[in-house]
């Protein structure tokens, strides 16, 4: 048996495979060799700094053109053994599994990796256009274009394999908010619609790739691929060496937690997600300058077979997550659905929209948990009341699981916050397992059962041995810096109770200073707290009110705002340095009990990720019931056929004031074609999107907008909608259409749901046509459920040769308009079987504009003489008409015998109406017979 072609230096690589029913994650940046440290676009700072309320620092500066990314100095040398095992363990760590071969003048800079001051190698010339370094490791790409609106942290590992294993695709990805890897692998065409699709969804800061996928004039298809998708995003080459299965292996056994660690059956044998993932990890901990602790990551392997696909430019069509018009609005399905009062869950409803389920069980699980939710009002306020009052668990767990490589005051202050922070979550728990105790469906009790786990009680039992009941999170930074200050009770640590006493004294002299300079000038002043200036002065007042209309010279650094001044002295900024400096002594001595504390509860540690998947995963669900008690939505049915009865447009009944006009839908696999036909602004595009949109609520476990609703699942929904052309392409109208169609023929299969709008406007009439009527003899090949709209009404002809073709248009109405003595069309937007009667719609839109009437009449004539030529031939024969009632016979009685539910009386009547529609068919074939004969 063959084994995958791999890097270099490992003999064997891997494979991954893609997507995940439940969540999705995000995470940071790394620079592994460079010849010159790349500065770090501003979308990775953010990322850098995107933790917490408090955990500033934690992260540590990776700014600056130093050789290696390092924190901020250490305030103090550590004084403790704690500190110095630890230290040691992280150097130790990084020497074990990096080594590079340069030299070090010292014994501790040799255990990491050297930057090169060398310029970048002619052997392995970049691609032109990018900023680019190389250490032994490296190689960076940044744009310039503007960072993603949702402030992306995520990391992604690409490998490809090489030969015959091309098109083996392993991932491996990461988010610093979240201590979650997600590991891919998976088979992709030459188009790598998969991975494209993929990494649309993770949404990244930075992808990382073997240099040998981007070397001048021998790149990878998959690299200029990627690159040409991800303008806003860093790239960075690593050498091929470091995508090493070995010890990808090595590091999912050190580092998964034990409840995950069945993902190591799962992954032995995917070489490609294994070799992606050892260089995710020895990247990350070179950019976060900390490593993980052992058995502190969940870590798991996701099947894209899992979840449906969704490509990048439907999700732009259906306005999944971003409005096209204007990209602040909330008017998209993720606007439509949000409820959320957790980070986590809004984060789950994204993933969830971009990648719905396609397991019928799961599904159905989650409805049973909306219908309850819907059904019990007081679980429902109690839900919200106490989701609302958790903080983001996924990123309060990352942090908490990093161990820092330099002891510095922010990593300090950042883990103090951080405790108290997990303090206040564990607290929630009790009164969220009382909200969820009465609840019937098999999803609720499980996650009722989840909240049983004894570490939550042992892991707060032990804080509060040394960390005072009080401690909480609280709003405000300077109410959060009374909270750490105190966050540790009194007796512990002699010194810690001198220094708060000390903290105190300072406090309240800055305090009592301020109100005697009140008095000595009777002024209104005030101590204001920003944890930019620290302590300063503030005062509201009249500027008429101040002698000679100024401030005592006394003040210093002074600002206004309308009537409200601040300021401060120089007494004030010297008792600020000594209140800081009394705060660092506190945050060190704090910062050793708590490292103390930390290394007790790190075994317990791990429920967290329980809770947090379980808060997350309600939080979506209680958003999904809140979304339907402000609409009639109605739960869905899963069968083999789309049916919705009165269903509408969700994003368009936010938007509007009145609600949109509903229309049924019903399509089966004896009739999955649609040609839908009308005049423009009828209500063609927007019944497609419907369409799709009502799909993707129902398969994320929503309820959905109509009456009635039975869905097929949708393994693949592919839209082509835009018009628009592609200047960063360099495509036209017609190109960009034809990419987009050839992306869906490629792609598609017999459980896609494809919705195309209007194809081949872009060139002229005849090739249009032609195009059109090979695409829909294409797709009429497979099962997959089609809705085409077309102004082409040649094309309705099709379902003379093809059974399964159903025509359908949206109606409009003639009035006659008094004013301008001309006849108007009124728009109805609803739905009607067969082709449209209006036959040059066009033309009659032509007619109401400034256009010449002499010019209208001729359109008209030479309009008329092409539809008879094209017509002429195009007719029905009583064989077509009788084989046409037989095939639609014979799919109701398949779909009958499949999902049929009526009892026996109810059935014998339905099929004995069957029967006498079909009789009814063969008058209507004669009567063709005899037009033809005349």
């Amino acid at each position: 048996m063959l084994r995958p072609e791999v890097p270099p230096a490992s003999p064997s690589v891997p494979a991954v495979s893609p997507s995940s029913v439940e969540a999705r994650s995000q995470g940071p940046r790394y620079n592994f060799g460079l010849q010159e440290t790349p500065q770090r676009c501003p979308s990775a700072q953010a990322a850098s700094s995107s933790s917490p309320p408090g955990t500033s620092g934690a992260a540590g500066d990776r700014s600056g053109s130093s050789s290696l990314p390092r924190h901020p100095p250490s305030a103090r040398p550590a004084q403790d053994s704690y500190f110095t095992n630890k230290r040691s363990y992280a150097e130790n760590t990084l020497a074990s599994h990096f080594t590079l071969g340069t030299s070090s003048s010292s014994a501790r800079d040799s255990n990491y990796p050297q930057i090169l001051k060398t310029p970048l190698s002619a052997g392995n010339p970049q691609r032109p256009g990018y900023k680019s370094w190389t250490l032994q490791m490296e190689y960076s790409a940044t744009s310039s274009s503007a960072v993603s609106a949702h402030s992306p942290s995520v990391i992604v590992a690409v490998v490809e394999g090489r030969g015959l294993a091309r098109g083996e695709i392993g991932m491996a990805s990461i988010d610093l908010k979240s201590p979650q890897i997600i590991l891919s692998q998976f088979a992709d065409n030459t188009t790598y619609a998969k991975v494209i699709t993929k990494l649309k969804i993770l949404s990244p800061l930075e992808i990382i790739m073997s240099n040998t996928a981007c070397v001048v004039g021998n790149s990878t298809k998959l690299f200029t691929l990627i690159t040409e998708n991800f303008k806003n995003v860093n790239f960075t080459t690593i050498q091929r060496k470091y995508f090493n299965e070995t010890k990808g292996l090595e590091y999912i056994e050190q580092l998964c937690i034990t409840e995950f660690s069945t993902v190591l059956m799962e992954v032995q044998s995917k070489y490609y997600c294994l070799a992606a993932v050892a260089a995710l990890l020895k990247y990350v901990e070179f950019i976060q300058n900390s490593v993980y602790a052992p058995k502190s990551l969940k870590i798991c392997f996701q099947g894209s077979e899992q979840t449906a696909m969704i490509d990048s430019s439907s999700t732009q069509n259906l306005e999944l997550i971003i409005n096209n018009q204007d990209s602040r609005s909330n008017h998209t399905l993720f606007g439509v659905l949000n409820y959320t009062k957790t980070p986590g869950g809004s984060r789950r409803l994204r993933s969830n929209i971009l990648e719905p389920l396609i397991d019928v069980e799961t599904i159905n699980m989650r409805l049973d948990c909306v219908q309850e939710l819907l059904q019990d009002e007081e679980l429902f306020f109690g839900l919200q009341s106490v989701l609302a009052r958790f903080l983001d668990t996924e990123q309060l767990l990352s942090v908490l699981v990093q161990i820092p490589k330099q002891d510095t005051i922010n990593a300090a202050e950042s883990k103090i916050t951080n405790l108290i922070y997990l303090k206040h979550t564990l607290e929630l728990v009790d009164p969220l397992k009382i909200t969820l105790k009465n609840c019937n469906t098999p999803l609720l009790r499980a996650y009722y059962g989840s909240l049983e786990d004894k570490r939550f009680v042992i892991i707060l039992d032990k804080i509060k041995t040394v960390i005072n009941d009080d401690a909480r999170y609280m709003k405000g930074c300077l109410n959060m810096r009374t909270q750490k200050c105190y966050a540790v009770r009194s007796n512990i640590n002699e010194f810690l109770d001198i220094a708060r006493r000390t903290y105190t004294e300072i406090v309240d002299d800055i305090a009592g200073m301020i109100s005697q300079l009140a008095e000595k000038y009777s002024l209104p002043l005030r101590t204001s707290f920003s944890s930019a200036r620290g302590f300063f002065i503030q005062m509201t007042t009249d500027c008429t009110a101040l002698p000679n209309d100024q401030l005592p010279s006394e003040f210093i650094k002074i600002s206004k705002v309308k009537n409200s001044y601040s300021f401060t002295s120089a007494d004030l900024i010297k008792m600020n340095e000594r209140c800081q400096e009394s705060l660092r002594e506190i945050y060190h001595m704090t910062y050793m009990i708590v490292c103390k504390l930390l290394s007790e509860i790190y075994e317990h540690i791990h429920c967290l990720h329980k809770l947090s998947d379980t808060v997350s995963m309600l939080d979506m669900l209680l958003s999904f019931a809140h979304a339907c008690t402000l609409s009639d939505y109605v739960r869905p049915e899963f069968t083999d056929t789309l049916a919705i009865k009165h269903g509408w447009h969700p994003i368009l009944e936010k938007i509007s004031v009145e609600k949109p006009v509903a229309n049924n839908t019903y399509i089966t696999e004896g009739s999955n074609f649609f040609i839908i036909t009308g005049p423009n602004m009828s209500g063609k595009s927007t019944y497609l999107k419907q369409i799709a949109l009502c799909q993707i609520m129902a398969q994320i476990g929503s309820y959905v907008p109509a009456e009635y609703a039975s869905f097929r699942i949708a393994e693949q929904i592919f839209t082509r909608i835009s018009t628009d052309d592609d200047i960063e392409t360099n495509s036209s109208t017609f190109m960009k259409e034809m990419k987009e169609i050839a992306y869906i023929l490629h792609n598609a299969n017999d459980k896609s749901l494809i919705l195309i709008d209007e194809l081949g406007r872009g060139t002229n009439t005849e090739e249009g046509i032609g195009i059109c009527y090979a695409v829909c003899e294409y797709l009429l090949s497979l099962k997959a459920f089609t809705l085409f709209a077309t102004h082409f009404l040649e094309l309705c002809h099709i379902d003379v040769l093809y059974p399964n073709v159903e025509n359908v248009h949206f109606e409009v109405q003639h009035v006659k308009n008094t004013s301008r003595n001309k006849e108007a069309i009124l728009y109805t937007y609803r739905l009607s079987k067969g082709l449209t009667e209006e036959k040059n719609y066009g033309l009659k839109a032509a007619e109401v504009s400034s256009l010449p009437p002499s010019i209208v009449l001729d359109a008209k004539e030479i309009t008329s003489q092409i539809t008879r030529q094209i017509l002429q031939s195009q007719r029905s024969t009583p064989e077509m008409e009788r084989q046409r009632a037989v095939y639609h016979l014979a799919t109701r009685l398949v779909q009958t015998a499949r999902n049929s539910q009526l009892d026996p009386d109810s059935l014998r009547t339905y099929l004995s109406n069957l029967k006498k529609k079909y009789e009814a068919d063969f008058p209507r074939a004669k009567q063709v017979s005899g037009n033809t004969e005349e």
